[in-house]
């Protein structure tokens, strides 16, 4: 019976996890995966959501009594118009839930923010080099694009039959990682859409082949599920290959990866907006990176970027940051809750060397201005008090800020209490399920009775008593566990990345906010009275939150004492008195962990780039690159056409009767003409004659002339090969010729591009020669 849709729901399941494999090519795009959550959820939204529409449909045709009621056409439209209502559901969510309708439904005011949110996109696409920073704008217009995408997969899958030719889609997905990421393609950019097209290709097979009566019974786990699963197979085990022999690429900007012009600014004297458990460190000769000149002998920290999520497996990562308020306004960008405990701090940066899209300041900066750049193209997000550049970098700037540095006596802290419930609470003490052990170790270290400021005090003991043996070190042990963070607090040998995540895991386990920031020491006192920060000087270190005083600085790393800011709230005994860090390594039994390969030092020392980076001349290469392989991918997709015409040219040039009924069949399948598998030959012609009579009468005489053919050829007595016979060649042509005629525009493409006889051949072909088990007698 013919139903409202086509395809079932199985087609878009697969789509969905098809489109969100291909989406994982993206990871090396951006500097932390915040943007994957909002991304799979539109993913789930279109093809989950088109399922459910799908069905609903279906039941309601159903109902209706008629096997195709009139409206059944134009109400497949709206399967695409839900599909379309839930991602913007899913946007209104993520992005603009203050303007929705319940903060769920889109209204007139949320599509307005989320069109801003789009522009600013659009504009950071311009401005970024990758990893790119997940600013939200670019999140959403990421999240955006993936959406559309996996609507054409959807549309390509389910009611045009065709899954297959989705895997045009996964290949746009992979050509934005190929374009503008810097050095080898990551492994993932691969893996990821070549697992997708895996997965489209079982489906478009297993669809063909199950209902392909001469596949078997039909049955779901049938002669179809298997070729289509070693066709899957093969496609991600090329994917896995392929980058073996993919030479490295320039880098480029967002931009010039999607077909603009944007400024690629590469980012050498600047941090890594991560913190991993695990690495090792080197140690080159210092560069000067900043000459401050500030209103107090002890300026402090200076901050560059907070990172507030960790994964037990990546470390800590910074979230999006908001791109949209500018630090040319005249309100104080970061002010206390109690500015009755600070200090206000002036100071004026000069830059030597630093060259970084984050611009390094003290805590809670009131105002900013930055000589030599508009005002307008530095971003502050109040949230992780971070300024970026959007478009610009520090290179050769100078700037000046005011800030009003907290200075809580350990009495107020003590009194600050929990909120319980405070989103910033929740947010700032969420963790992953972590290790057992991990676990043990905070709750044998605090205890719920105590305050906030006595739980965070009572973990960075434990990484500032010399008793426990904690030792700085510029390599990580090689740990058993599996967890890099359990195996640090077992070996208890690392450098500033390792103390700073290690702490702040372990107090947002005992209840309390905390979060990772990275940035600088306040470095040296140089002749003429400024400090000169170097590259020596890059460190990370804890921020703990406590109610009505805001975010406070603790460092459990045993730096050098010259090195070690003083912070009164969180005094520390273990600062060695000379100026070069103890270097030892693990045993020699250990095997070390591979170097990173940052630009940047993983924070206490510079670690120069492993290759120059690309001159503006070649970032062409790219581009010859991704048309190579896009030539590649769209030959390989021509096989199966190529194989066809061939196939159909043999059998034309053999003119023997089975050759030729081979390529009716063959004709047939391909337009998607479902005949009965186990029908002679006489009966498969009156079921075409009975489809042709309508409309190709003259069609009807030479299917039967094939057909008489065909069985004297099966059931008489055997004859020397005969040349070919015009007569039945002719006859062949007019039943061609009646078939495609009566086929739709759909199906006549189908069959040319994707031809389903060739694809169930090779299909056959490799379960032939497959080794199977032997069935009992």
């Amino acid at each position: 019976m013919p139903r409202a849709t086509r395809g079932g729901p199985g087609t878009g399941i697969a789509v969905a996890v098809a489109v969100g494999l291909g989406a994982l090519a993206l990871d090396p795009v951006f500097a932390a995966r915040t943007w994957l959550l909002p991304v799979t959820m539109v993913v789930a939204a279109v093809g989950l959501g088109g399922v459910a529409l799908r069905a609903l449909l279906d039941r309601l045709v159903d109902s209706a009594g008629d096997d195709s009621p009139w409206w059944a056409g134009p109400a497949r439209l709206a399967v695409p118009l839900g599909q379309v209502a839930l991602v913007l559901v899913v946007l209104t969510v993520v992005f603009t839930p203050e303007r929705g309708w319940a903060g769920v439904l889109p209204t007139l005011g949320s599509l307005a923010d989320l069109a801003g949110l789009l522009g600013d996109g659009t504009a950071e696409i311009r401005e970024q080099a990758t990893p790119a920073l997940p600013l939200t704008g670019l999140v959403a217009l990421t999240t955006v694009f993936v959406a559309l995408i996996a609507l054409a997969v959807d549309l390509l899958a389910v009611p045009a039959r065709q899954p297959a030719l989705g895997g045009l889609g996964l290949l746009v997905l992979y050509c934005v990682p190929v374009s503008t990421v810097i050095g080898e393609v990551a492994l993932i950019s691969f893996a990821a859409p070549a697992a997708g097209f895996a997965v489209l290709l079982w489906a478009d097979q297993r669809a063909r082949l199950v209902g392909d009566a001469r596949g078997g019974s039909g049955s779901p786990m049938g002669t179809g599920t298997l070729p289509a699963l070693r066709t899957g197979v093969v496609a991600l085990v090329a994917g896995l290959l392929v980058p073996a022999f993919v030479p490295m690429l320039a880098e480029g900007s967002l931009a010039a990866g999607l077909g603009g012009a944007g400024t690629g600014n590469g980012v050498g004297t600047s941090l890594d907006p991560v913190a991993e458990m695990a690495g090792q460190l080197t140690l080159p000769e210092p560069i000067d990176l900043l000459q401050v000149d500030a209103s107090v002998a002890d300026p402090g920290y200076l901050r560059s970027v907070s990172l507030d999520e960790y994964s037990g497996d990546g470390g800590w990562r910074m979230s999006n940051l908001d791109g949209q308020e500018s630090i040319a306004g005249d309100r104080p960008l970061a002010p206390l809750p109690d500015p009755r405990s600070s200090r206000a701090v002036t100071a004026r940066v000069t830059v030597l060397q630093h060259d970084d899209r984050f611009l390094p300041l003290l805590d809670s900066p009131l105002s900013v201005q930055v000589l030599g750049s508009e005002d307008e193209d530095w971003r502050f997000d109040p949230a992780a008090r971070t300024v970026f550049g959007r478009d610009v970098t520090t290179g050769g700037l100078a700037y000046r800020f005011t800030a009003q540095q907290p200075r809580p006596s350990t009495a107020e802290l003590a009194a600050a209490p929990l909120v319980p419930g405070d989103p910033l609470v929740e947010r700032y003490t969420a963790l992953p399920e972590l290790d057992p052990a991990v676990t043990a170790l905070a709750d044998q270290l605090t205890d719920p009775a105590q305050s906030p400021y006595e739980r965070v005090r009572a973990v960075l003991g434990l990484f500032t008593d010399p008793a426990n043996g904690f030792a700085y070190s510029l390599s990580t042990s090689q740990g058993t566990t599996g967890d890099d963070l359990a195996d640090f607090l077992r070996l208890k040998r690392g450098y500033c990345e390792q103390y700073a995540g290690a702490m702040a895991v372990l107090v947002r386990a005992a209840g309390v906010p905390a979060r990772v920031v990275l940035g600088y020491t306040p470095g040296q006192v140089g002749e003429d009275g400024d400090r000169v920060v170097t590259t020596d000087d890059a460190h990370a270190w804890v921020e703990a939150w406590f109610a009505g005083i805001g975010w406070i600085p603790f460092d459990p790393t045993p730096i050098a004492a010259d090195r070690a800011v003083e912070l009164p709230w969180a005094p520390r005994t273990d600062a060695v008195d000379d100026d070069t860090p103890d270097t030892a390594t693990p045993d020699v039994g250990a095997p070390l962990p591979a170097a990173p390969s940052a630009e940047l030092d993983r924070d206490d020392q510079y670690v120069p780039p492993l290759a120059p980076q690309a001159v503006p001349q070649q970032q062409l290469r790219p581009w010859l690159l991704g048309a190579a392989g896009t030539l590649v991918v769209l030959a390989l997709a021509a096989v199966p056409f190529a194989v066809r015409r061939r196939q159909r040219a043999a059998r034309l040039a053999d003119g023997r009767p089975g050759a030729l009924w081979d390529e009716l069949l063959a004709t047939t399948a391909d337009l998607g003409v479902e005949l009965p598998g186990t029908s002679t030959a006489r009966q498969l012609a009156l079921e075409l004659a009975q489809r042709l009579a309508a409309t190709d009468p003259a069609a009807v005489p030479a299917v039967r002339t094939l057909a008489l053919a065909q069985e004297r050829s099966v059931y008489g007595p055997p004859a020397g090969r005969p040349g070919p016979d015009p007569t039945l060649t002719e006859a062949l042509t007019t039943v061609r010729r009646a078939l495609l005629r009566s086929s739709s525009r759909g199906q006549r493409i189908r069959a040319a591009v994707w031809p389903a006889s060739t694809l169930a051949t090779a299909a056959r072909w490799t379960a032939a020669r497959a080794p199977r088990r032997p069935r009992p007698a």
